[in-house]
């Protein structure tokens, strides 16, 4: 009894373990959702060093400038001031320090693509890709993360706006059980029933991986980044290029230009056709050969016939045994039943009521044959009853029987 309860003891120990350990995988500070995605025409990275009267005007003036040279980056025809600010949508802050008279920031422009489109003669959409499931991995320090926590590179793909990009990014936050789902690992694993699972959670036809490998000098110094672009259940390679820091507060500024390259390589392979959803995740509905579908066929036919055969063979032993004459007399041979085959439901709290009703119902007149045909304890089961009789002839001897009968189409559901 003792020895019992230290297994009983153990036992709840170590599912309180597990449990722990469960949630600890999908607890803690981790997940970035992504920024809502607009068919803005962004410019980034503009740089304004500008002095006023004071720093209100400062600001302004330098936002005005901010907005001219973002139009210059888009080769836009010369327009006036009025007309041009009319334009923008969102003047977004990368960075920006204040003064009493100077202004000194990097600023991003997003411009509203319908009326600049149609200035710049970009109105039209182009084609999109399909929708491609993004997996930012970070390799540093020997580690290779994507959200188990919280990092920069996970940070600049959130924050990027890929409105005006032709690639259709799925961007998972990594909230949740997303950083369990989305591994690593994953990106090694080549079995496509194992990718359709994940993208399909995620409503993706294909994967992107973006991996940024990040090395650090010394600590406060220069960090170093190779950053590769690669496509599909196979990880196939696509380009690669590197970019440097000179500290830890310019790497997110880094891998925010990271971003746009990685969209300039995805958009070129697009426009290239290496970036399709792969045929092979299609996984479809699964087909049986023609033969091995005959082959089953076949063996269900024959388990019929055996089975109408040993139900006829008990019925002539019944009927050999009942022996009923009248005075001496043999009985003349009765016309046999048709026996016909019906589905049962009935309730099975627990696998004693199963036996129970089975061996009520075999032992019900006119009854040749049950079995259960599924089972589901604490639920409604179902069982198979061969009978030679109708449904409704079926229904009365099972009500004779002492059950709750409820007759539907060409099944029952009994009860006690």
């Amino acid at each position: 009894m003792a020895l019992t309860a230290i297994f009983a003891v153990a036992a709840l120990a170590l599912a309180l373990v597990a449990g722990r350990a469960l949630i600890a995988q999908v607890s803690g500070d981790r997940g970035i959702a992504a920024i809502a995605s607009s068919t803005d025409i962004d410019v980034g990275g503009i740089e304004v060093d500008v002095t006023a009267d004071n720093a209100y005007a400062a600001r302004e003036k330098g936002w005005k400038q901010a907005i001219q040279d973002a139009w210059k980056k888009l080769k836009g025809p010369a327009i006036s001031q009025g007309q041009l600010e009319s334009l923008v949508s969102a003047v977004v802050i990368e960075r920006e320090e204040l003064g009493p008279k100077r202004y000194i920031a990097t600023l991003g422009v997003s411009f509203d693509r319908a009326r600049a489109g149609a200035i710049l003669g970009r109105g039209g959409q182009a084609a999109r890709s399909a929708p491609m499931l993004l997996i930012p991995v970070t390799i540093s320090a020997g580690a290779d993360t994507v959200y188990e926590v919280r990092n920069p590179w996970q940070r600049a793909w959130a924050e990027y706006q890929p409105g005006g990009s032709r690639v259709d990014y799925v961007r998972p936050s990594g909230a949740n059980g997303g950083s369990l789902l989305v591994t690593f690992g994953q990106t090694t694993r080549r079995s496509r029933t194992w990718w359709r699972n994940i993208l399909d959670q995620f409503g993706a036809s294909d994967v992107l991986m973006a991996v940024a490998d990040l090395r650090y000098r010394w600590p406060g110094g220069p960090v170093d980044g190779t950053f590769t672009a690669r496509h599909g259940p196979d990880n196939m390679y696509l380009d690669s290029f590197k970019m440097s820091a000179n500290n830890p507060a310019e790497l997110q500024a880094m891998l925010n230009k990271a971003v746009l390259r990685f969209n300039t390589i995805y958009e070129k392979a697009l426009a290239d056709g290496q970036i399709k959803p792969d045929p092979t995740l299609n996984l479809g509905a699964p087909q049986l050969d023609p033969a091995v579908q005959q082959l089953i066929n076949i063996g269900r036919n024959a388990e019929a016939q055996e089975r109408a055969r040993a139900a006829a063979e008990a019925a002539a032993a019944q009927a050999a045994q009942a022996g009923e004459t009248t005075g001496g007399e043999a009985s003349q041979a009765q016309t046999p039943a048709i026996v016909s085959s019906f589905v049962v439901q009935f309730a099975t709290p627990n696998a004693g009521a199963v036996d129970a009703t089975i061996a009520a119902v075999r032992a019900t007149p006119g009854v040749r044959g049950a079995a259960t045909s599924s089972l589901a304890i604490g639920g409604t089961s179902v069982m198979s009853v061969s009978y030679g009789g109708s449904l409704a002839e079926l229904a009365a001897a099972l009500r004779a029987r002492g059950f709750t009968v409820r007759q539907g189409g060409n099944a029952l559901a009994i009860s006690r």
